[in-house]
């Protein structure tokens, strides 16, 4: 059998949340699904397949997507479903690979290089690995395999749903050039119209022409793109996911201008991130706060900590100062914010973090609470008449930092 130089595989799932919920619903099988709030404020999450024919996905604006596709139903998120289904097929993955780079809750890379001993060739990987998907959880997912990262994940979804593309890099120049040039990653809505107005479509038009020009035209960008046209991409799978920053921010059911408002729910935000922060065990070093006006403007202010911390309190005295820095006067329709230059808790240089313990002891013991009864055990009584918990988050990886008790991941900050 001959053996690729190197193989990297893309797993991909098939309408991750939309496929979950009618997993766990028979009624809305087969049926247009769309996940997300339900109100014209919020956005689709994602589709199900047999809603994708009315021209609707992820990212459009609830409202879009129903004049677009009347009948189809609206199904609020299950995001702790979601992770527990992640956590089961990420497991999966890593009994194929050591080395698993999780890019969200439903797609990971794997380096299988070498691994034909173990599980035959290529296209029998695919196949394996989408059985034990499909055998541990009922969902379908696609599979791409072939040199490079990039080529894999165009193959990924070359055949979806429930599809296995295979492309021997050998191949894979050829197997790209009749594609369009809107599957090279960094061309959006913007890039498109200038590759268009220079003459190129499909990738082929880029890997046939002269590097120096669409450096010429395009700065670094263009380098990229020949780069990708000729299947070349460098960049290895990496074992873990580091952080740069947790951020928790929330599309309002109703606009907010009173800046008690706004503090409220920054301090849900504050809480949301400083739970992940020590169930992490990172620090931060620093605050971000975000507001997006009812224009859909997004203004941002941030401030380095003078110490790094993981209290919600400590989070939420800074975002209260920048509060101040901000002149808009609103209505903001999303209120959020992010801790970011992270670290781990137990680095020798921050052994002293904490000279008075009490409010971390506080919020310890709620998350010990928490984790022991559920999030909706501990509710602030200030949030009483106001809808919303302590502890409610929305999807994340953090699950993806620890490997049978081995840290695989490390938060990234500037050195």
């Amino acid at each position: 059998m001959k053996t690729w130089p190197r193989i990297v595989v893309h797993a991909d799932m098939d309408a991750f949340y939309a496929a979950v919920e009618q997993l766990d619903n028979p009624d809305l099988r087969g049926k247009p699904i769309l996940v997300g709030p339900k109100n014209n404020r919020g956005v689709v999450l994602t589709a199900s397949y047999e809603a994708r024919p009315y021209r609707v996905g992820s990212a459009m604006p609830v409202a879009e997507a129903l004049r677009r596709c009347p009948d189809a139903i609206m199904v609020e998120p299950n995001f702790s479903r979601y992770q527990e289904i992640s956590e089961q097929v990420m497991d999966i993955f890593g009994d194929f690979s050591p080395q698993v780079e999780a890019i969200s809750l439903d797609e990971a890379f794997l380096d299988m290089t070498g691994a034909e001993h173990f599980f035959g060739a290529p296209d029998e990987m695919g196949q394996k690995i989408k059985a034990a998907v499909f055998e541990a959880t009922g969902l379908h997912i696609s599979v791409g395999v072939s040199g490079t990262k990039y080529v894999a994940k165009v193959a990924s979804a070359h055949d979806k749903p429930n599809g296995l593309t295979v492309v021997p890099q050998e191949h894979a120049v050829d197997w790209l050039a009749p594609l369009p040039i809107t599957r090279l990653w960094g061309v959006g809505k913007k890039t498109a119209p200038r590759l268009y107005d220079l003459g190129f479509n499909t990738i082929g038009d880029i890997a046939a022409a002269d590097e120096r020009f669409l450096i010429d035209r395009l700065g670094s960008a263009g380098s990229h793109f020949y780069q990708l046209a000729h299947a070349r991409d460098p960049r290895r799978v990496q074992r873990g996911r580091g952080a740069k920053s947790i951020g928790s921010d929330r599309t309002l059911r109703k606009d907010v201008s009173a800046r008690e408002d706004i503090e409220r729910h920054l301090r849900r935000s504050a809480e949301r991130i400083a739970r992940r922060v020590r169930a992490k065990n990172y620090t931060a070093g620093g605050i971000r706060v975000r507001l997006k006006t009812n224009k859909f403007e997004m203004l941002t202010r941030q401030r380095q900590l003078s110490k790094p911390a993981d209290t919600a309190e400590s989070f939420l005295n800074i975002a209260k100062q920048l509060l101040d820095e901000f002149d808009h006067p609103g209505p903001f329709r999303l209120v959020g914010m992010a801790a970011f230059n992270l670290h781990w808790r137990d680095e020798p240089s921050q052994t002293d973090l904490f000279d008075d313990p009490t409010e971390r002891e506080l919020e310890t013991t709620v998350d010990d609470l928490i984790d022991r009864f559920g999030s909706d055990v501990v509710v602030r009584a200030s949030d009483l008449s106001h809808p919303g918990t302590v502890s409610k988050n929305g999807v994340n990886l953090d699950f993806l930092d620890y490997r049978d008790g081995e840290r695989v991941s490390a938060p990234e900050h500037p050195d």
